[in-house]
């Protein structure tokens, strides 16, 4: 167990690293980042931290993906998606508490991995659906209205960026099945994944727009609505 919590260590810090000379995250986003990734491992093992960092992984590449050609449009995101400590745990923040309430509580293991795997699936979901929907989106909809809007505008959904979103939640989905087995949980990891999406977009055309909420509240919001999917599909089945 020593050696795997060494390995384990030297991997995140390698990783804390890496993201901070790559101008992936700012230095007190890698220590968030390692922080969360410990708790996430405390419950989840390491398929939990396979599932954070293909998050990363394909957070920072949607980012970084024809990122001069979104800044001309003006829908690149600051700091060329450099992320802080406040947007980590944003977006691992509810997996990173999943995976202690997991080892605190062994005996409901399999359910709140479940709900870990969701968060990420939600998260992982809206990144890409926002990134390379408005890239390779064709129409553009508000998500409350179902009427054409400015593309990049909170709230505003493509078809495109949805099927791209289900597509990431798929990933997680896939790796949940293969570190805890393959069963129907895979399906309830992919939907509320989906989920999840689909309140982040009715959160930024709703308290959003208006100021109510800052993005990085809503994506919060966003893992915890997978999450609580999630439970709800699991006890329902």
């Amino acid at each position: 167990m020593l050696l795997q919590y060494l390995f384990v260590i030297f991997v995140l810090g390698f990783g804390m690293y890496w993201s901070v000379k790559k101008n992936k995250l700012t230095e007190a986003g890698a220590l968030t980042g390692g922080l969360l990734g410990l708790a996430i491992f405390q419950g989840a093992g390491f398929t939990g931290l396979t599932m954070l960092a293909l998050f990363f992984v394909l957070g920072t590449g949607a980012t970084a993906w024809q990122h001069n050609y979104k800044a001309r449009l003006g829908l690149a995101e600051e700091n060329k998606g450099r992320r802080t400590a406040h947007q980590a745990f944003a977006n691992a923040g509810v997996a990173a508490m999943l995976g202690l309430l997991a080892c605190l509580f062994p005996g409901q293991a399999e359910l709140f991995c479940l709900m870990l795997a969701a968060a990420f699936a939600a998260a992982t979901a809206d990144t890409v659906s926002s990134e390379l929907g408005n890239l390779y989106g064709k129409r553009f909809y508000n998500i409350l209205t179902l009427q054409p809007d400015q593309r990049g505008l909170n709230g505003v959904i493509s078809l495109e960026g949805t099927l791209l979103g289900l597509g990431g939640s798929s990933l997680i989905g896939l790796l949940y099945a293969m570190g805890f087995g393959w069963n129907g949980n895979i399906f309830i990891v992919i939907l509320a994944g989906t989920i999840g999406n689909i309140t982040d977009s009715l959160l930024g055309a709703t308290l959003e727009r208006r100021h109510l909420l800052s993005n990085n509240q809503v994506n919060f919001l966003n893992t915890a609505a997978g999450a609580f999917a999630a439970c709800i599909l699991y006890l329902l089945t």
